[in-house]
């Protein structure tokens, strides 16, 4: 028998509310002081492995030896001149597990804040005048399809290089992920716009509404408007569910579809924009990925008055950060552990009115290196909730690929591109982040779009 609606009067369409960790515009709250003294205790390693820790190699002791010694213009330009994106990274990058990771003073210490420094850096740099410029030096143009981070990593590395770049983005802004997928608390849209206003500066015309795959072919990219070289940056926005009874309820959605409506195109503010998002009381988020946690976290700022994950395995499987999780837990968010979703429950009216669950027990690990969840048989319960938003991975979208010929993908979908390159199966066609790895995080997607930049810059230049 369908669970009847508590409440059958429409929801309102709420503005987002501020709450306790919605500092992503402020600077983690250092002065200058404070990020000198903590950029003193670097060691300035003789084997920087920091460093390699660092997918876009970073020059880390050398910026953090600046901010100590408080040049902070030398600092700005050691950053810039490895990453374009540095107020974007030091917000968002995961320095836990990759750079501050590899920090010696972890032997003994907590390790040297990179990231906090790369965004105190990148923060000053916003209070200067610009200092870049286009130096455009080169014939040969190249195009980049796709406006997210790899892409934007690839184009700035190009324009340093000299080249005329254009990146084609389907959608009405730039930034891709960056825009739609990451809420404001955690990525201000003035940020990206600022770090995207240096590109431009630097000479990347950027040209939104245009669908490679639909709009112009990638084989048009080369015959019919004369790019030397290509870059697919499309990464991987097509969303999974879990082929369960009632996912196609009023009420359910992908993060990627909540998020983009909130982000993106401002559902919150209907009927002045035209993309609604109807958030009730109750909101639950599978998955317990970071995307996860954005999503729950901003179902609250919708004003859910309660917000959960729902999640098959424990916390200690989740691949969400600690940060993120942290911030959840103190902002209320709810946590159903070993959890696994059955069926989304329909009020009658096709609305969701609950979540069938069932708890489950760890087992050996699987093929992920996780430990396998098993069910445990009679354990089923419901759990009312008027929203459910699947955060549970990502695939490419198979547009491009679909009508290109001779781009060979594997059996995920992703684009198949040499580890050290990024060249693909088509001569002079490469690629990299989520498009080639599956859904990852933006500083791998930016390294990718550095090393594809130097390649193609080899490519082209042994051409002659």
């Amino acid at each position: 028998m369908p669970v009847k609606r508590a409440e059958k009067t429409p929801m309102p369409v709420r503005a987002p509310q501020v709450r306790a960790h919605d500092f992503g515009e402020v600077n983690e709250g250092y002065t200058v002081s404070q990020a000198a003294f903590e950029a003193e205790r670097c060691l300035r390693c003789q084997d920087p492995v920091c460093v390699d820790g660092c997918p876009v190699n970073v020059p880390i002791p050398e910026f953090i030896h600046a901010v100590a010694t408080g040049d902070m213009a030398a600092a700005a330009k050691l950053l810039r001149s490895s990453n374009p994106l540095p107020a974007i990274c030091g917000r968002v990058c995961p320095q836990e597990s990759q750079c501050e990771a590899e920090c010696s003073m972890t032997l003994r210490f907590n390790p040297v804040a990179i990231g906090h420094l790369e965004r105190y850096v990148a923060d000053w740099e916003r209070t200067q005048p610009p200092s870049v410029e286009a130096n455009i030096t080169r014939a040969e143009k190249i195009a980049v399809i796709g406006a997210g981070p790899s892409g934007l990593v690839c184009a700035g590395e190009l324009a340093r290089h000299g080249y005329p770049v254009t990146i084609y983005e389907a959608l009405h802004a730039p930034g891709g992920v960056l825009r739609y997928g990451i809420p404001e608390f955690r990525l201000p849209k003035a940020i990206l716009d600022w770090e995207i206003g240096l590109l431009k500066a630097m000479g990347v015309e950027i040209v939104c509404n245009v669908i490679i795959g639909k709009t112009l072919t990638l084989d048009d990219l080369f015959n019919k408007m004369g790019y030397a070289a290509v870059f697919i940056g499309t990464g991987a926005g097509l969303p999974q569910f879990l082929g369960i009874s009632g996912e196609n309820l009023n009420g359910v959605m992908s993060a990627n579809e909540f998020l983009t409506r909130i982000n993106l195109m401002r559902g919150y503010e209907f009927p002045e924009a035209d993309t609604p998002v109807r958030v009730g009381k109750r909101v639950a988020v599978i998955g317990a990925g970071n995307t996860a946690m954005d999503a729950v976290r901003t179902s609250l700022r919708m004003g859910a008055e309660e917000a959960m994950i729902v999640y098959r395995r424990s916390d200690r499987e989740m691949s969400a950060r600690m940060e993120e999780y942290h911030h959840a837990i103190e902002e209320g968010v709810k946590f159903h552990w070993l959890t696994n979703p059955l069926e989304v429950i329909d009020d009658g009216t096709g609305w969701v009115a609950a979540l069938k669950c069932q708890q489950m027990k760890l087992g050996e690990p699987d093929s992920s290196g996780r430990a396998r969840p098993i069910p445990i048989e009679g354990s089923e319960f419901v759990i009312p909730v008027e929203n459910v938003v699947l955060a549970i991975g990502t695939t490419p979208n198979p547009l491009l690929t679909r009508t290109t010929s001779g781009l060979l993908t594997n059996k995920k979908g992703c684009l198949v591109a040499d580890e050290r390159t990024g060249l693909t199966s088509k001569s002079l066609v490469f690629a990299g982040g989520d498009a080639v790895t599956g859904a990852a995080t933006v500083i791998l997607a930016a390294g990718a779009g550095k090393r594809a930049a130097h390649a193609i810059h080899d490519a082209l230049t042994a051409r002659g």
